[in-house]
């Protein structure tokens, strides 16, 4: 029983997945939003690399968003979310378990989340965290959790090439309304090799001013 709790826990159910990407991508997200824009910046996956996307977190849409701007469909890879605990509870935890998310405790996460996370990192896997750590809904100005770069340092050990994308989201109203806008923002990668030696402070610091910096373009875009 355990063997199989854990198969399906690293394994994406494809049945599930095709048919929530067709339901969020093509209904869903098309018909509630009249205007999608996502700002490139000339980005591209990086080659033979490990990506952690690091967006900002301003609505329960972002996820959706996130996946339709770097998902199977652009990237040709998955976007596995890192979520707390009470996300993955009930009804709600049995489809996000199915599609990819997993849950950790942002408080004390156990080993085993960790070496699971690092594990998806190893094998090149598209991760993606919220380093604000919940929904800031109006953009206010918060200290970044510590778990996005402790996870990135530990994972250099197991693969020596890390990026981690600073991304930024913003809405058109506040909360998201129907027919309303949105406009994604993808910042230039960063090396975490290139950061090792800086403290966790100091890289949240460096790593929020990317983000806030996209969400800036993409609050310009839609409007705020």
């Amino acid at each position: 029983m355990k063997k199989k709790s854990l198969d399906i826990k690293n394994k994406i159910n494809p049945i599930l997945g095709f048919i929530a990407m067709f339901v969020t991508q093509d209904i869903v997200l098309r018909f509630f939003f009249r205007k999608k824009k996502i700002l490139n910046n000339n980005f591209s996956i990086p080659i033979n690399s490990s990506i952690i996307l690091a967006p900002t977190h301003r609505s329960r849409w972002d996820g959706l968003i996130l996946t339709m701007a770097m998902g199977r469909r652009v990237t040709k890879k998955d976007c596995r979310y890192m979520v707390t605990n009470s996300e993955m509870t009930g009804i709600q935890g049995w489809f996000l378990k199915r599609l990819g998310c997993f849950s950790i405790n942002q408080l004390s996460p156990s080993l085993s989340e960790l070496r699971y996370a690092i594990d998806l990192i190893e094998k090149g896997e598209q991760l993606i965290v919220f380093p604000e750590g919940k929904i800031n809904k109006y953009g206010k100005k918060l200290v970044l959790k510590e778990g996005l770069y402790r996870l990135a340092r530990l994972a250099t050990r197991k693969t020596k090439s890390i990026i981690i994308v600073p991304i930024g989201i913003a809405y058109s109203k506040v909360p998201p309304n129907f027919k309303g806008e949105f406009c994604l923002s993808i910042g230039q990668p960063i090396a975490i090799n290139d950061y090792l030696n800086l403290p966790i402070k100091e890289f949240n610091i460096f790593l929020n001013e990317k983000m806030i910096k996209e969400e800036e373009k993409a609050l310009k875009i839609v409007g705020r």
